[in-house]
């Protein structure tokens, strides 16, 4: 089967929708399936090219991994700011048609959110290919960009939340990442019967438990300390104002065992950054910038515990963020500053503590609650990795997800015997055969 799939980002890029589709679909090509991606030149969140690429007009082909990856030209823009970075959604959509129509023969197409406008990418390609479409969803479009302030002109919102119900009713399929996507899109659109729920995983070969690297505490100030790390997007939905306030907290008490490293960047980073010198943070809250995902193990390791973070609103409840699988497969503790969904999975799974989204006080008294010791038994990181192997191994939901897509587009999906054996598919041997 050969499986068109669109999307905004793609590695070498770091960030959640970027790691899902890389991982799913070289699973899918090892299953011997074809994969093409359409995706951007490397340039989020910054705008700014990565190192060896060129935005040019031609589209530009290359192999990873087994994926055939052709990189259309967009409009660069940094993640910030409403009517650039809307330019920049638009011009992909109209690159990654074009570039589409080009590609031979596609059995199926796929796009995914976020942004929004790739959905629609994927709309207008099936009508011009005549091919089955599989909408993934991975935010909640427009209501999102309402909830951080991105746009707040009604008519606009309006006009966007008419193209989001059009664009789900469009779709052959739906798959949304956790239930709570899943019930926001029934109260756009009632069409259960084809929505399906792929939550995200993690890879346990490459995020495992590892010794702390003792050279990188003491370049990021974190020797002899607690060291609270955010790994990730620094963006308008995180609220990593708390952070800033936290370490103010312990610096006014005389208190200086305790540093925050924020690892990555976003539309906030240099704003945060700034704040924390104007405020005398220096050494207290270490910005990193963007790093490898290759490093991330290493960052994770090296931490005393992860904070993941959201603002307090009730949309963010149904947001699941991949990088906590990916920290509790590591066996570090994680400082849940997130409700819903997120947390319920994180507490079934006994690998975190929980606290008030945006409060600083709640924040530290979490810290004070890890650095007292004892809280999590010796078998932690193995009894975790169990649960995770179990439910939320990234094996398993790429075989989830091609099923899905294997059922749109007119292929038997796998099954299973009385036994709860997995089947073999001709999902996943039509190409070998």
């Amino acid at each position: 089967m050969h499986i068109l799939f669109l999307t905004h980002y793609f590695p070498p890029e770091v960030n959640a929708p970027a790691s899902r589709t890389y991982e799913h679909a070289v699973r899918w090509v090892r299953a011997g399936h074809r994969v093409t991606v359409i995706t951007c030149n490397p340039n989020c969140p910054t705008g700014i090219l990565f190192p060896g690429y060129k935005n040019r007009l031609r589209p530009q082909r290359e192999l990873i991994d087994g994926i055939e990856v052709i990189r259309v030209w967009t409009y660069l823009a940094p993640n910030a700011g409403t009517v650039r970075r809307i330019i920049n959604y638009l011009s992909y959509m109209l690159s990654s048609v074009l570039a589409g129509l080009w590609v031979e023969s596609p059995d199926i197409i796929v796009a995914t959110s976020p942004q929004f406008f790739c959905g629609w990418a994927g709309v207008i390609l099936s009508r011009l290919q005549r091919r089955p479409f599989v909408l993934e969803i991975r935010d909640i479009w427009p209501e999102s960009i309402e909830t951080v302030g991105a746009i707040r002109f009604r008519p606009i919102l309006r006009f966007l939340q008419f193209l989001e119900r059009v664009m789900y009713r469009a779709a052959d399929h739906i798959v949304a990442v956790g239930e709570g996507y899943r019930r926001k899109i029934l109260e756009k659109v009632n069409i259960p019967e084809r929505i399906s729920v792929v939550m995200n995983g993690v890879d346990l070969e490459r995020f495992c438990p590892q010794p702390v690297d003792s050279e990188l505490r003491r370049r990021w100030n974190g020797e002899g300390k607690f060291v609270c790390a955010y790994v990730g997007t620094i963006g308008m939905a995180h609220g990593l104002d708390v952070v800033l306030e936290a370490a103010e907290k312990l610096r006014d008490s005389g208190r200086d065992d305790v540093v925050f490293w924020l690892v990555g960047e976003g539309a906030r980073k240099e704003e945060l950054e700034h704040e924390a010198r104007r405020r005398g943070l220096d050494g207290r809250v270490i910005f990193t910038g963007r790093l490898p995902k290759e490093e991330m193990p290493r960052v994770i390791a090296s931490a005393d515990a992860c904070l993941v973070h959201l603002r307090k609103t009730e949309l963010f409840e149904t947001v699941i963020p991949s990088k906590i699988f990916e920290m509790m497969a590591m066996g570090k503790p994680i400082i849940m500053g997130v409700r819903g969904e997120a947390l319920r999975i994180v507490e079934e799974a006994g690998a975190g503590v929980a606290m008030e989204p945006e409060s600083a006080e709640s924040l530290l008294a979490c810290i004070e609650k890890l650095r007292a010791g004892n809280f999590f038994p010796a078998d932690y990181p193995q009894r975790v990795r169990e649960y995770l192997q179990q439910n939320y191994s990234r094996d398993a939901l790429a075989e989830k997800m091609l099923n899905v897509i294997c059922e749109s587009a007119g292929m038997a999906k796998c099954a299973q015997d009385s036994r709860g054996t997995r089947l073999e598919s001709p999902c996943f041997t039509r190409a070998s055969q």
